[in-house]
């Protein structure tokens, strides 16, 4: 792999294994009061009042202490209020926020990358407090009934507060959490006969909207103009059965010569479920010309593009053209050691959101029990590849991974380990290098498995439109 001291990308990845102080008691902390949330809140019993009393001490210390012990208390008596549910939502979030700052340390050391100031946030404007009041309502609703009684009648509860909240787009990133997690929880109904259940998933979703439901908490963030060169390293791909998101990973070289940094740029659309695969570039492609860029391999001329102080740019097209052709990894070995990254905002510091770009290069893949791992000359601890993630709407498979001997990826952490995605790697064919990227559709494609579902998702777009034409005739 590249040497140590060039940073930008996995370099000790034994650093990676070794144990950091306090993340299991952080972590044990959350899924007491997680498991505290299966049984509900109308009338806890002792061993869910157990699991409130450790996530109040695991805060005790910190400005939060008094308001949730006092929260805890209520709460494992069976009469805690809306307040005392942010609060308990809070010290939650605030417990995985350490966790995600614990981590990200590491990450820092590991690749040598220095990060940028944090940036104190202004309270927002109140929007619909009305609204917000009503979603709180639901979610204290639920915290009360616990997972294990949930039915219909309880989870439907949401449906007007989201119809109300749609129209107003200060409202809709609530809005639509709320209606993803309704949906999730009514095709669990009823709880009681669940076997399983993603508790921690439940338990994120759950904070995370409690906390979105206070005034100024789901305002846009404040976004700064940026004129510059971008240089694309590697496509990510979200695909759910009715919406999807492609989120372009890379470089920005600003103008005026400061040091590059690295940025992100997202999409997102609904889709019909019957468009999947490398049809749903067909979706994306016409609301973002960054896609285009990055499956061709060419850079993009930004001026006054507006961008968050967590690195994430707010696209426009207008404010964007395509510029000269740019290899991803040539990106990766020459400029990615020299960016810096932003910080995270308190609200979105969870170890589940780490995705830091990384470059690896001249390491030994193994393979065991179907699990592969790159393992660094030098380093006898394996970093697992997380083959699952990759994407089935390009070229990039886990045969061309597992023949790799350069790949660009996302390093993140989930079950307790660090694993990295791969964006893009490189092989020998023939005795020559060729690469293979996850995006590379992204532009179109003359490749005949990506053009046969191109077509395959026209036709279904165009059979549910002429559908829709009917209906709306009707």
């Amino acid at each position: 792999m590249v040497p140590a001291d060039q940073g930008g990308g996995v370099m000790r990845t034994d650093l990676l294994a070794e144990p950091t102080a306090g993340l299991d008691e952080a972590l044990a902390a959350v899924d007491g009061f997680d498991r505290a949330l299966v049984g509900g809140l109308l009338r806890p019993q002792p061993a869910q009042a157990a699991g409130l009393n450790g996530l109040a001490c695991a805060v005790a210390g910190t400005p939060l202490a008094s308001r949730v012990a006092e929260a805890a208390e209520k709460a494992a008596a069976g009469a805690a209020s809306e307040d005392h549910f942010v609060a308990l939502a809070a010290a939650r979030t605030a417990l995985l926020g350490s966790v995600h700052d614990a981590l990200m340390t590491r990450v820092d050391e590991t690749t040598g990358r220095t990060r940028g100031e944090a940036t104190a946030s202004t309270p927002g404007e109140r929007h619909m407090v009305n609204l917000s009041a009503a979603a709180r309502s639901w979610l204290c609703d639920l915290a009360r009934a616990g997972w294990q009684g949930i039915d219909h009648e309880v989870v439907s509860a949401s449906a007007q507060v989201v119809s109300s909240m749609l129209p107003d787009p200060s409202l809709r990133r609530l809005a639509t959490l709320l209606d993803g997690f309704a949906a999730e929880l009514a095709a669990s109904c009823p709880g009681t006969a669940l076997k399983r259940m993603p508790v921690r998933r439940w338990g994120d979703v759950w904070s995370r909207a409690m906390l979105l439901t206070v005034p100024g908490a789901a305002d846009a963030p404040t976004t700064t103009p940026v004129t510059g060169r971008l240089l694309p390293l590697g496509v990510d791909v979200h695909e759910h059965a009715t919406a999807a998101q492609a989120q372009v990973h890379a470089v920005f070289e600003p103008a005026d010569g400061s040091a590059p940094r690295l940025v992100r740029a997202s999409v997102s659309v609904p889709k019909p479920d019957t468009v999947v695969g490398a049809g749903v570039w067909q979706l994306l492609r016409p609301h973002m010309s960054l896609l285009a860029a990055a499956g061709e391999g060419r850079s993009m001329e930004l001026h006054d593009m507006p961008i968050t102080a967590e690195g994430d740019l707010i696209w426009s097209d207008e404010q964007g053209r395509p510029g000269e052709p740019a290899d991803p990894f040539a990106t990766a070995r020459v400029v990615l050691p020299t960016a810096t990254a932003s910080q995270t905002a308190p609200l979105h510091r969870h170890p589940a959101g780490i995705a830091v770009p990384v470059f690896l290069e001249g390491y030994a893949v193994h393979k065991d029990d179907d699990v592969l791992t790159f393992t660094a000359a030098g380093h006898g601890h394996g970093l697992a590849v997380d083959t699952d993630r990759v994407p089935t709407n390009g070229p990039l498979t886990p045969e061309a991974v597992a023949l790799s001997h350069a790949c660009i990826g996302l390093l993140r952490w989930d079950a307790g380990a660090f694993s990295i995605q791969p964006l893009a790697v490189e092989t020998t064919v023939r005795k020559k290098a060729v690469a293979f990227h996850a995006g590379a559709w992204a532009g179109g494609t003359a490749d005949k498995t990506g053009a046969k579902a191109e077509k395959a998702a026209t036709e279904a777009v165009a059979v549910l439109r002429e559908r829709a034409g009917r209906l709306l005739r009707k």
